[in-house]
């Protein structure tokens, strides 16, 4: 088994390698663009992989960490502290599924959950 990563050192060996840019709006859009095209990845190998019978799994694992490491670099970005917006997504799950995931549940508008 592979060692686990802190995910506060993780987000801070993000922001060290990452690029530095003079702009603050190219920054941000590059993060996002970067995003997208990377979670585009995931999609693609997992279609290679489950539509066509190309064994893509090594793929969908890499563009998951570099989709991740997007994620840090928007964070990094914004000032956020990862493992708090994790956090906070949990406690929304939590209220939303309870009892664990229903198609019920699923088809409420957000509304219902109190979210905006």
């Amino acid at each position: 088994m592979k060692k686990k990563i802190d995910l506060e050192k993780y987000q801070k060996f993000v922001k060290k390698i990452a690029k530095k840019f003079e702009k603050r709006n190219e920054e941000i859009m590059t993060w996002g663009l970067g995003i997208s095209g990377e979670a585009g990845d995931v999609a693609s190998c997992i279609k290679k992989t489950f539509a066509h019978g190309n064994d893509q799994k090594s793929g969908i694992r890499e563009n998951v960490g570099d989709t991740f490491w997007y994620m840090a670099a928007i964070c990094n970005f914004f000032g956020w502290d990862i493992e708090e917006i994790i956090g906070e997504n949990m406690e929304k799950l939590k209220k939303r599924y309870p009892q664990g995931f229903t198609t019920q549940k699923a088809k409420r508008k957000m509304v219902d959950w109190g979210e905006k």
